[in-house]
């Protein structure tokens, strides 16, 4: 017999200010590679201004470097799940300055869709969002993709990105 295959990564952690090589240089390599696993960032969010970066070069969700180590967990099974782990406070302050002009995808989105991505905005889970709006899990989930597709976004984290920076979402809201 042959030697165990070493089972995939689902999840790298990526420390924001890396010793040898920043986060999101860091985040960007791995996002390339076929099959790339989730990035999940750990930062100190308050002081961090590569956060927003790091949004946009593909990480997957962040974590706070103080976080105990349940939370740490919660946080690794949460992105491994294909869920994105966003803070909406420090996401809207992150992308909360000056707006560009209305994103033109907005015009497109039914008015369940807008109700999706509010709550996709407040950091909350499709089965939270379900029970919310009272609707099945696969009901959000087609939202969300309707969503993703409409903002070409590649994940929650970008479509949250997309949603504060082209003005659909205010600072205020979520």
């Amino acid at each position: 017999g042959g030697a165990l295959d070493p089972a995939p990564v689902e999840v790298v952690l990526v420390d924001a200010r890396g010793p040898r090589v920043d986060g999101i240089s860091t985040t960007r390599r791995i996002v390339a590679r076929p099959d790339a696993p989730r990035v999940l960032v750990l930062t100190t969010f308050e002081n961090d201004e590569y956060v927003a970066d790091a949004l946009r070069a593909g990480a997957h969700g962040f974590v706070l470097k103080r976080a105990r180590p349940d939370e740490l967990a919660r946080a690794i099974r949460t992105v491994a799940a294909g869920d994105s782990l966003l803070f909406p406070d420090a996401v809207r302050r992150l992308v909360g300055g000056p707006r560009r002009r209305r994103a033109p995808w907005a015009d497109r989105l039914t008015a369940r869709e807008r109700e999706v991505l509010a709550l996709v905005a407040r950091g909350l889970s499709n089965a939270e969002i379900a029970a919310t709006l009272y609707v099945s899990a696969e009901t959000v989930k087609t939202h969300v993709s309707a969503l993703l597709a409409k903002a070409g976004a590649r994940d929650r984290t970008g479509l949250v990105v997309a949603a504060y920076s082209g003005g659909l979402i205010e600072p205020g809201e979520g």
